[in-house]
Parts: structure tokens; C-alpha cells; sequence
């Protein structure tokens, strides 16, 4: 063990000693207070029922015994009494009244010296204000000392002699206070990190849990509350200014609905985590909340057993490689120990990050290269695979930007369709085993030209299935968070911005997934892939954009903020399709992941459609590139068309629907 973590773990010690050290100085005064009270009320007060040395003996047992045996049981001495509330008080009240309550009857039952009622109670009464108010001295002193006045100092003597704290060393005004919720390994590893860091800005004050097993407890000093007690006066009792979310297994829902809770009382929410967008051989640290964790279903967790076993000691070369995608594919990748991985890309800060990331996580562990090269340069293509030979591709390199492309014709043709067709061709000449495809879902119906060049790719990857020796597949996904031009970064930086939020049309429909969740479809589809499938994913409930921008201004916290309609962007469709025909789905060993089942073109067919395309693009001209698109993929359709066929599909459901609820028995007459 270094020196380091020696230190550390001693540090630790020190703080658990002291932690647990309080309650036994604590039981040391409250003994001295009662005491001072017997002695006053039983010994120097004689009155006229004067006691002998073994009545006084026989009731300071009888009253002692039940006062602590009482507080005990209470807990009270597990409580922290530098912070804590009202609540602590009443409990020590509570507990002390119960006490003379037993006293009281145990000394009419009982064959000993008796007192009156009044002295009993006085005897009691007195032990307990002394109780209270050393409590509430101790409290002051450990809020009000400083090294700032002479008063300040003066109780920062008193604090370190009575208590041991010492001044400055473990002085917890000046930090953050937090309540963790979660109090399992997640969490009480964070209370002991932030214990044992003297430079740490934040100090733990109370877990919040729902374990019956841990509630009333008390874990490093820090006492655990249930969920119910939570409320605002009592975290203000405890001086909280923060809450930080330290559980992993918590649902969406619950979640979303805690913050809400804690963001309208005030308080500022982070979250002990890994990034939102895992890094390799990242780890957990505070951050804040991302708000997309709150607006989704709770993230698909993928089996990887077989997915694992596929890819080990595999040369895999993924292009687009530093893409958003592209990225976490090598992470994901990287975990399964495959023989080499290669990184081909043309933005050569994407996949420097990538490299470096991957370095520093896995070191010489993991074989990795990086290429530098466009899909559409076919001789510095052929070199990598000359060089590398790699058993797999997954090409995940395409212009996305739909607005863009809609511009750039041209360029999305020769990129995405070219690109993916010399990446076939070269699979065949060096003998991979498998080409696995990123699809998106705006490949079905396509109102753009991206999503129509999606869709020649899947044609291009399903024709060559029935004629090469290569495995293909093709994997189709909605919209990435967090990706490259993702509209959650937009909304986030309108917000920032004082608003407005801009919405191309309140009725635009959306699924969404995240990164994590996309890879490991890609991998599971193509490790499972037989040969010329295109699997789905069941992406759950579609996402109204209107809806994911009220709440994330509703989340942000931020008031004020106005939600404009800019109109539909060039090629834009309301609502994204995932399936072109439903009918003809295939289920998988994977209940998130189906197979649509397309009648594949000949390869003389694939061979008529890229002339037609090769023609257009060589006249540069990107209306005529945009024609030929519409001929070579009969289901490119325009936005104009798409739109009010949907538009009018959903009004007439909606419709529908209401009808039958308004013709349900029973029930009154609904206005609509």
C-alpha cells in the first residue's frame, strides 16, 4: 500500500474514533448534570420527606437508571448534536418524560424510600434543562467560534476543551452542507471521502434512504433519515444548502420527482456519478445534474455475454471513428478485449481525443491505431485494409446534419452512398467476416436527402448479402443525446441565454436514445447477425419536442422563458418512422431488439442505382444530385407530402379516440 493511501486510510481512523468517541463524552456530561441535580434535590434539599444515605442511594439508582436506560433506547445519544434540529430536542424531551413516567411508577411499585411527586418531578425537570442547555452550548459554540474576534476565539477554546474538536481542523462552517440520498456503497463511500478530505468543500450531514435496515441509524457519525421525514424546515434545521443523488438503481421517475422536489425548495441538486457520456476508466465524481436524466426512460441495459465473447481478439475497425457514435464504440469496444482496434476518421481531433482517452484508461493493453482518411478516397481506404486486414467494420462515418445536407447534396451522396459502397466492395476484396451499418430512422419514408442516403446504404448492405461472402447487417436508431447537433445542447444554451427556446414546429415527434444505449445496439445487432439483417430497436414512448423543451426550462429553474416556433427546416419530418412495413418483424434473443425483413436488390440493380447517382454527382449540380436520390430510393417522398398525410392520420386517431370515450356508458357528455 503507498504512503498515500496509508495516510488516507489513517486519516480515516482518526475521523471514525473521533466520530464515535462524542457519544461517550456526551453520556460523560449528561452524568455530571444529573449528578449535580441529585445532589441538590435528594442530598442538600431535605424538606419534609428527608432521605437516609440508602433511600438517596436507592433513588438516584431508580431515577438514573431509567433517564439513561430510556435515552438509550431512544437513540438519543446517536444523534449529532452540532447540527441538529428541533426535532433532536423533542426527541430528548419525549424520551425524559417517558423516563419519569417508568421513575415514577417503579417508585410506587417498588420497596424503597419514598419522595414526594413534586421533588420527582423537580429531580427530572432539572436533569433535563441541564441536559438541554449543554446541548444547546455546544451547538452555539461550534456555530458562532471563529478565529475572526476575540469572542469567536474564546468559544473555539471552549468547543476544542469540552469537545476535543479542535479549531479550524474539522470546522465545518465554511463548507457546503449536503444531504446524500442513498445510503448504500455509492454513497457512504462518498461521506468518507468527503471526511477524510480536509481540502474537501463539503461536509456530509445526513443520508436520506429508504432501507428499514439503516433509517434511525447512524453511519460515520451521519445519522439516516427515511424519505418521509425529509422536509424543508428540517433540512433548513440542519443548515443543508445542497443535495447530491449517491444510488444507482433508482428509477427515472422516482428520481425526477425527488428533484422537483429539492429544485422548488431551493436547493441546488448534483449528482455522485459517472459522466452522463461515460468515459473509459472514468470514475464517479460530483457533477451537476444533467436534466436529459430526467426527461427519458430509464436507459436499456444490454446483455453482453455473447457480444463479449464475439469480439475477443478480433481486429475491428470502426469508421467515424471519433464521432459521437464512432467514440463510444471504441469505448465500449475496448472492454472486450479484442486483438486490435483501429480508429479511421477524417476530423483528426475527434479521434485524437478518442486515442488519448483510450491511452490513458487501458495503456498498453489495447492495440490501437489511427487512420486519418475519408471513406470516399478509395486508394488510402484500400491501404488501411491492405495493412490491417480487419475482421470486422462498422462504418459509422455519414454527414448527419439534415438542414445541411439538404444544402449539400452532393457531398452527402459522394460521403454516406459512396463511402459506404467502397467500404462493402473492400470488405469483399480483403475478406473481412462482418460490416455492420449505422442506420438512422429517418432512412424509412425519407423526407431528406440524409435520410435518403441512409436508406441506398441499407439497400447497398442488403444487396450485397445475397451475393458476397461477408456477414452484413444494419442497425437503425432515432436521435442520439448528446450527440453532435443534438437539440438538447441547444435548448440547453437557450436557456442559459435568457431564452427564447426555439422549436421548428410544436407538433415534431421524436425517439430518443442515448450513446451508451445506440453502441451497444450496433454491437449486440452485429455480433448476433446472421447475414443481410436490419434490426430495430423497440425505442419505447416517442418524445414531443414541445414537451422536452417545457421541461427542461421547468427543470432548469429558470423563469421566464419563451418557447418560439421557427417553422419546419428544409427536409424536416413531424414524426420519425423505425419500421417500413410493421407487419414483417423477426424477433431476436434480445426482447428490446427486432429484425425488419426487406426484399434485397440484385447487385445488377445496386449497379444501375449508383450510375444513376454517379452521373448526378459528377454534374455537381445538387438539385439534379436531389432528383436522382428520388429515383433511385422510390420511398424519398417530400416533407410537404409526408407531413400532411401524417398530420391528418394523427388528427383522425385523435378523433377517434375521442368518440369512443365520449360514447363509453356512463358517462357525461365531454366537450371537445
Amino acid at each position: 500500500m503507498s504512503k498515500m493511501n496509508v495516510e488516507k486510510t489513517d486519516l480515516k481512523e482518526q475521523v471514525d474514533k473521533k466520530q464515535f468517541h462524542m457519544p461517550r463524552i456526551l453520556i460523560v456530561y449528561d452524568m455530571l448534570v444529573y449528578l449535580i441535580a441529585a445532589v441538590l434535590l435528594l442530598v442538600l434539599y431535605e424538606g419534609n420527606d428527608k432521605l437516609t444515605t440508602s433511600g438517596i442511594f436507592q433513588q438516584v439508582v431508580l431515577s438514573a437508571g431509567c433517564i439513561f436506560a430510556v435515552r438509550m433506547a431512544g437513540k438519543i445519544y446517536g444523534q449529532v448534536w452540532r447540527y441538529g434540529g428541533i426535532q433532536c430536542y423533542i426527541r430528548l424531551l419525549s424520551t425524559d418524560a417517558i423516563a419519569f413516567i417508568i421513575y415514577l411508577l417503579m417508585e410506587l411499585c417498588l420497596p424503597v424510600e419514598k419522595i414526594t411527586f413534586a421533588r420527582m418531578l423537580s429531580v427530572s425537570c432539572l436533569n433535563l434543562l441541564g441536559a438541554l442547555a449543554i446541548r444547546m452550548l455546544y451547538r452555539y459554540a461550534y456555530k458562532c467560534g471563529n478565529q475572526e474576534s476575540k469572542w469567536g476565539k474564546f468559544l473555539n477554546s471552549v468547543l476544542y476543551f469540552f469537545s476535543g474538536i479542535e479549531p479550524g481542523n474539522e470546522k465545518e462552517n465554511r463548507k457546503i452542507k449536503v444531504a446524500i440520498i442513498g445510503a448504500g456503497r455509492v454513497g457512504v463511500g462518498l461521506a468518507e471521502d468527503l471526511i477524510s478530505n480536509e481540502q474537501s468543500s463539503y461536509v456530509p450531514r445526513c443520508f436520506i434512504d429508504v432501507s428499514k435496515e439503516k433509517i434511525g441509524r447512524e453511519i460515520h457519525g451521519i445519522p439516516v433519515w427515511t424519505e418521509d421525514d425529509v422536509t424543508v424546515k428540517k433540512l433548513a434545521d440542519y443548515e443543508i444548502q445542497e443535495i447530491i443523488f449517491a444510488i444507482t438503481s433508482m428509477k427515472a421517475e422516482k428520481k425526477k420527482k425527488l428533484y422537483e422536489f429539492y429544485k422548488n425548495a431551493g436547493y441546488k441538486v448534483k449528482v455522485y456519478d459517472y459522466p452522463t457520456m461515460y468515459a473509459a476508466g472514468g470514475k464517479r465524481h460530483l457533477r451537476e445534474f444533467d436534466v436529459e436524466e430526467l426527461l427519458f426512460r430509464k436507459p436499456i441495459v444490454m446483455s453482453h455475454g455473447k457480444t463479449n465473447a464475439y469480439y475477443r481478439d478480433k481486429v475491428v475497425l470502426i469508421t467515424g471513428g471519433g464521432g459521437s457514435i464512432g467514440s463510444e464504440l471504441c469505448r465500449q469496444l475496448a472492454k472486450m478485449h479484442p486483438k486490435q482496434i483501429i480508429i479511421l476518421d477524417i476530423y483528426e481531433n475527434g479521434a485524437y481525443d478518442v486515442q488519448q482517452e483510450l491511452k490513458i484508461a487501458y495503456g498498453n493493453q489495447l492495440n490501437l491505431q489511427i487512420e486519418i482518411c475519408s471513406i470516399t478516397h478509395r486508394k488510402a481506404l484500400e491501404k488501411v485494409f491492405e495493412t490491417y486486414h480487419p475482421q470486422i467494420v462498422i462504418n459509422a462515418a455519414a454527414h448527419k446534419h439534415v438542414p445541411l445536407m439538404e444544402h449539400n447534396c452532393v457531398e452527402a451522396i459522394y460521403n454516406n452512398v459512396f463511402g459506404t459502397y467502397n467500404l462493402v466492395e473492400l470488405c469483399e476484396k480483403y475478406e473481412a467476416e462482418r460490416f455492420m451499418m449505422v442506420s438512422t430512422d429517418k432512412a424509412v419514408n425519407p423526407t431528406n436527402v440524409m435520410g435518403a442516403t441512409k436508406r441506398m446504404c441499407e439497400m447497398i448492405v442488403q444487396s450485397a448479402s445475397t451475393h458476397g461472402k461477408v456477414k452484413y447487417s444494419a442497425t437503425r436508431f432515432g436521435n442520439v443525446l448528446g450527440s453532435a447537433g443534438s437539440v438538447i445542447p441547444l435548448f440547453k444554451r437557450q436557456i442559459a441565454n435568457g431564452g427564447p427556446v426555439t422549436v421548428t414546429d410544436k407538433r415534431i415527434i421524436r425517439y430518443f436514445m442515448t450513446i451508451p444505449e445506440a453502441s451497444q445496439l450496433v454491437l449486440q445487432s452485429g455480433a448476433m447477425a446472421k447475414n443481410g439483417e436490419l434490426f430495430v430497436l423497440d425505442m419505447g414512448q416517442p418524445v414531443k419536442i414541445l414537451d422536452l423543451a417545457e421541461n427542461m426550462i421547468r427543470l432548469s429553474g429558470v423563469e421566464g422563458i419563451e418557447i418560439v416556433e421557427t417553422g419546419l427546416r428544409p427536409g424536416e419530418k413531424l414524426y420519425e418512422e423505425l419500421l417500413v412495413k410493421t407487419e414483417e418483424l423477426d424477433k431476436t434473443e434480445n426482447s428490446m431488439i427486432f429484425i425488419e425483413r426487406d426484399t434485397a436488390l440484385s447487385q445488377e440493380e445496386i449497379e444501375e442505382k449508383m450510375q444513376i447517382l454517379r452521373e448526378a454527382c459528377d454534374s455537381g449540380d445538387n438539385l439534379i444530385a436531389k432528383q436522382a436520390m428520388r429515383k433511385v430510393v422510390p420511398t424519398f417522398k417530400s416533407p410537404e407530402e409526408v407531413n400532411c398525410h401524417v398530420a391528418n392520420e394523427k388528427q383522425e386517431e385523435k378523433s377517434e379516440e375521442k368518440v369512443e370515450v365520449h360514447k363509453k356508458p356512463g358517462m357525461k357528455a365531454a366537450i371537445f
